[in-house]
């Protein structure tokens, strides 16, 4: 009986006895958590949407051009010479959802995962208002091809592909930048053919993704799910059935009009599997914590619709923790949590710090690839560099010269002796270093040179000198 109950976990649910697709029908869910996760979604929506597209002090919100290794995170612009700040930053990502999933489980999947979101309040909402309910979607289904199938099909694959099309925009947007999509849509498809082909292809992925894929990215590509089994523990709160109350002795049954349940002892589930008919996933969450649940809350509300109009409590479905059913315990801060949560401040510490000590000017000088020195009249040895200076802030720094700081001698720009860093641009150029050879302590010396606006020290980089190697 025990492995005949446990039978849920021989395989998913998306998944019919034969290994075929079980497609899900969710019932149109309504009740209070489900209007506060319609406002946190359609918030995030409007962030999600907005963000490449709003600029302060010229720089974009969020942009991720990982072609040009270009970064903005909050209007503030990183370049891969910045990179130890985003190992920093995902190391605090992973402890921050770590932390999130031993206390609430997987709560960022029902409430701020960009897939759910899109799926439930996007494009499930459309499929409701053109097929209609979940009833009204398995008849659909079911029925031959005739004019109303072909009619609702093709009217929601079009809206589908609209909105695909529309957030494959968006991410572009991230990934190269808002001025120069507009620029690009400005021109015309036809001036960029392959800005058009990658952004078709994003959105036959996202197409596919939520036409057809759905659900299944949560439970089969997605690794959270397996995550949450190793993080989650007896006192982490999730969406739990209280089985306690909902099967008491003698387990589960139907309702029937002024029966005394408790006497008969029957629990308070009446088994009516709307629970069931809610969920995205189509899971029983009567079979407790599964990989497949995202805690989208769907099921709370619904079995509280059901307990109201029956007149039993609600609550029978909530959030709550195995010891909170079991024993009656009430959420604590374990110290567990106390741990990642130390973590996670020592981490968020440390990238503030980084965040105030970083330079405003990154500078790289080095040594032009097979070239040797030159030695030139009074006993001069020269070396020739190229440069790059990176210019981290929001505004131009003008006046950019270089001077040596640990040896007497001269640095010769090839092109011109000042010049100024555009904000958040790149600049280089080449440049020699002239040194007496008396100066020189071997054939490879390593000297100092200062990066100066007007009289003002910005930067300093060293790299190594050459001369020869008679003169150690």
């Amino acid at each position: 009986m025990e492995q005949d109950h446990d039978h849920f976990r021989d395989s998913i649910g998306t998944i019919s006895d034969e290994g075929k697709r079980a497609w899900v029908y969710p019932k149109k869910p309504s009740g209070n958590w489900y209007t506060y996760r319609k406002w946190v979604s359609y918030g995030l929506l409007i962030f999600l949407i907005a963000s490449p597209f709003v600029k302060i002090n010229g720089n974009q919100f969020l942009m991720f051009n990982v072609l040009e290794r270009r970064f903005n995170i909050f209007s503030l612009p990183f370049w891969p010479q910045d990179f130890y700040l985003f190992v920093v930053l995902m190391i605090i990502g992973v402890v921050f959802v770590a932390l999130f999933t031993v206390a609430f489980g997987r709560i960022f999947c029902g409430w701020m995962c960009p897939q759910t979101i899109f799926m439930e309040m996007v494009f499930r909402r459309i499929e409701y208002w053109i097929d209609g309910d979940r009833g009204a979607q398995i008849k659909l289904d079911r029925q031959p091809w005739n004019m109303e199938k072909i009619r609702k099909r093709a009217l929601k694959w079009f809206v589908f592909f609209l909105i695909s099309f529309l957030i494959a925009n968006v991410f572009l947007a991230y990934l190269i930048g808002s001025d120069r999509l507009i620029q690009y849509i400005t021109d015309g498809p036809l001036q960029h053919l392959s800005i058009l082909i990658s952004l078709l292809i994003f959105t036959a992925v996202f197409y596919f993704v939520f036409a057809w894929f759905r659900e299944q990215v949560c439970i089969i590509a997605c690794p959270y799910g397996r995550m949450q089994s190793v993080l989650l523990d007896n006192k982490s709160i999730i969406v739990a059935y209280d089985y306690k109350r909902g099967e008491a002795e003698k387990g589960r049954k139907k309702f029937r009009k002024n029966e005394d349940r408790k006497a008969l002892g029957h629990g308070d589930c009446i088994d009516c599997f709307q629970c069931v008919n809610v969920c995205p996933t189509g899971i029983d969450i009567r079979n407790g914590t599964q990989l497949e649940c995202i805690n989208c809350t769907a099921c709370i509300d619904e079995c509280n619709t059901i307990m109201d109009k029956v007149n039993l409590p609600q609550g029978l479905i909530r959030y709550a923790s195995e010891d909170e059913i079991v024993k009656n315990e009430k959420f604590k801060f374990t110290p567990r949590l106390k741990g990642y949560s130390a973590i996670l401040t020592i981490l968020i510490g440390l990238l503030i710090g980084m965040l105030f000590l970083r330079n405003d000017v990154e500078a790289s000088i080095l040594r032009l690839p097979g070239q040797l020195y030159e030695h030139k009249d009074g006993n001069i040895i020269s070396n020739v560099y190229t440069y790059k200076l990176v210019n981290k802030t929001n505004e131009e720094i003008r006046d950019i010269s270089f001077k040596l700081i640990s040896h007497k001698g001269k640095i010769n720009l090839v092109s011109h002796s000042h010049f100024s860093i555009p904000p958040a641009a790149l600049a280089e150029g080449t440049l020699f270093v002239e040194l007496n050879n008396s100066a020189l302590k071997g054939d490879k010396d390593r000297v100092k040179i200062g990066v100066y606006s007007g009289e003002d020290l910005i930067e300093t980089t060293s790299t190594a000198f050459t001369g020869p190697r008679s003169y150690r």
